[in-house]
């Protein structure tokens, strides 16, 4: 695993807020865990479908879990300790100079502290933002991060 802290350094304008996420855990295996559904552009929702194509069975050691409502923009592992969207809109906080990014497997990602959970990813200088919201258990965890940088990779290019 490559992995390096820095500030991201953007300057670009601020976008859209980004949306809150509002997965509630579920503890039987066959049951499905809330999760808002970005909606994205077209074309960034086809990066998304082609990312859902390429995602794990297996994150972290936890299997897949179902999604409420069902999408191919999002994705669960465990009982909601991990949960992926696609598509979501750029993160304000991506226009401070003093955020902090993170380098995992050659996939950027802007990290987020969130009060009494653990943090929440989002990807950068991608053609759509990935965004993954671990559990506290993952607080100084990036392994996650590994097992999902490679289908990110695959199914969305970098930003032009």
């Amino acid at each position: 695993m490559t992995s390096s802290h820095r500030p991201l350094g953007l300057t670009a304008s601020a976008a859209a807020a980004v949306l809150l996420l509002a997965a509630t855990g579920c503890s039987a295996s066959d049951a499905e865990t809330s999760v808002p559904v970005p909606s994205p552009p077209a074309a960034e929702a086809a990066l998304c479908r082609a990312l859902a194509k390429e995602l794990p069975g297996t994150v972290a050691g936890l299997e897949r879990a179902g999604t409420e409502p069902e999408s191919e923009l999002t994705a669960a592992w465990g009982d909601a300790a991990i949960v992926l969207r696609c598509g979501v809109p750029r993160p304000e906080k991506m226009t401070d100079p003093q955020a902090q990014g993170v380098d995992v497997d050659g996939v950027g990602w802007l990290v987020e502290q969130r009060e009494g959970d653990g943090p929440r990813f989002t990807t950068t200088y991608r053609r759509t933002y990935v965004e993954v919201s671990l559990g506290e258990r993952y607080a100084h965890d990036m392994g996650p991060l590994v097992d999902l940088a490679a289908p990110v990779k695959k199914a969305v290019p970098p930003s032009l």
